[in-house]
């Protein structure tokens, strides 16, 4: 997902889409745990997205 993206959404929005990215990344680990995963780098990309969206959070905690 695209930071500016994330900076159109609303604090609400910024945290769901954080729970579903957690949610993604232990669905993710399971697979790669069971030797499902076939795209490792499929976790680099979700933990990379969950920074960005705490990121984001805090960045407007501290906007308001």
């Amino acid at each position: 997902m695209k930071t500016s993206e994330l900076r159109d959404k609303n604090p609400a929005e910024l945290q769901q889409e954080l729970m579903s990215l957690l949610k993604a990344q232990f669905g993710l680990r399971m697979q790669h745990a069971t030797q499902q995963l076939g795209n490792t780098n499929q976790l680099q990309i979700v933990r990379r997205d969950i920074a960005r969206t705490k990121t984001i959070i805090s960045q407007k905690a501290k906007q308001s």
